[in-house]
């Protein structure tokens, strides 16, 4: 396997495999046949929680091997030689990891406002790029990581759960075979209801200066005095996180993104606030939006925080023939064929109007008054009566009928 092969086998390994809902795609590459001496060696920069997840998935890529670890705080440093071996060398200095000639590509898994700066900094050392969601911090962070890629000609990759779904993959096949008929509208909600989804996470006991290092983890934050809450807890804070949008809005559009095939939204509208965890937070607990796609659907996320029950996540696409919801580790499709209602079709429509004397007329715009035709015993209106049929995207007929004056 060379280095490409291992992106691309990656990129399929990225979910997180201990979220069953997600298990991702099983590597392309990984029944082939591999030289002696061909050994993919990955550092790991950011060893949090989804770092060392991603970690664990990238080491089932076979003749992956992982060489070294950087993270600001001691305990993480710590715990990956004991996950992964004494001969892993650790640093609080990702720099140390780049200038290291047996890297051969990195995971950058730190918090939001690092991504731009390490991956950047890794594409110059000469290595290939995983980087966590979100790809950045600060709209203008983008086209500067595009950028060193080109410039560079390495590869990265940002990692987003669902593309690398099997439920999504199947998702994405039952929608293009028309299975809902033409998609309009995606809806899709996250919605928490604990502290610890309320990233709250868990301060350990022994944080200190000693054992982060804070002025690091600031970078281009504003520098402020040793906080451990900002430290452990940093998606709660502007400064270094994309707050809601970022963790999991992100989520809801690539999973909408790659279903649809679109490459995003024309236009857009959000709004939401801090609604109960005032806990000295800045960014919001609760957010909603509205976006426009040129691909002729709308879509409408929503994520609370406190939602006053079970974790909730999913998808629902609605088209003109059913609707398709992807919730948890399924993907389901309803059908509901068009009702119709007695003297609808247009054709016996037109003969009972022909026999009874009826003006037929077609509108665009239905009357603004609906009233049902009064019949005479011999089977005519009492006095005149215009009828007009609107037709339904569903090619069934809607009456409306009014009193000619």
């Amino acid at each position: 396997m060379n280095r490409r092969g291992f992106m691309q086998a990656a990129s399929l390994l990225s979910a997180n495999a201990l979220i069953a809902p997600h298990l991702p795609l099983l590597a392309q590459s990984a029944g082939k046949k591999m030289g002696r001496n061909e050994t993919i060696q990955v550092a790991l920069i950011g060893a949090g929680g989804q770092g060392m997840s991603d970690t664990r998935s990238a080491l089932q890529v076979p003749g992956v091997k992982l060489v070294a670890v950087a993270d600001c705080y001691q305990g993480r440093l710590d715990r990956s030689r004991e996950l992964w071996g004494q001969d892993v060398a650790t640093t609080r200095d990702y720099r140390e990891v780049l200038a290291r000639k047996d890297v051969d590509a990195v995971i950058i898994a730190t918090p939001d406002h690092w991504h731009k700066d390490a991956a950047i900094d890794a594409m110059k050392a000469g290595k290939d790029v995983y980087c966590e969601k979100p790809m950045i911090h600060l709209y203008e962070d983008g086209p500067a990581m595009i950028e060193a890629a080109h410039s560079t000609g390495r590869i990265m990759q940002v990692g987003s759960q669902r593309v690398s779904s099997i439920v999504y993959a199947k998702a994405k096949e039952l929608l293009a075979s028309g299975a809902i008929g033409q998609l309009n509208m995606v809806t899709a909600r996250w919605d928490r209801n604990s502290s610890i989804g309320a990233w709250n996470y868990t301060v350990p006991s022994d944080a200190s200066p000693e054992t982060c290092d804070w002025p690091r983890f600031l970078g281009s934050a504003p520098r402020i005095a040793w906080n451990p809450e900002r430290f452990f807890q940093w998606r709660k804070w502007k400064d270094y996180s994309s707050g809601v949008a970022g963790d999991l809005f992100v989520h809801l559009f690539s999973g909408t993104h790659f279903v649809t095939g679109s490459h995003g939204p024309t236009r857009g509208m959000a709004t939401g606030g801090l609604r109960f965890w005032k806990d000295g937070r800045d960014v919001p607990d609760v957010m909603l939006a509205l976006f426009d796609y040129k691909e002729g659907f709308n879509l409408s996320l929503r994520v609370n925080f406190v939602d006053g029950g079970e974790e909730s996540e999913g998808l629902v696409f609605t088209g003109s023939e059913g609707t398709m919801e992807i919730a948890g580790s399924t993907v389901t499709v309803s059908r509901t064929p068009a009702k119709k209602r007695r003297g609808t079709q247009s054709t016996p429509l037109r003969r009972r109007c022909r026999s009874r004397r009826l003006r037929l007329t077609t509108s665009a715009t239905p009357p603004c008054v609906r009233t049902q035709p009064r019949w005479g015993q011999s089977g005519t209106p009492r006095r005149p009566i215009t009828v007009t049929a609107t037709i339904t995207s569903a090619c069934s007929l809607t009456l409306y009928a009014r009193a000619a004056r």
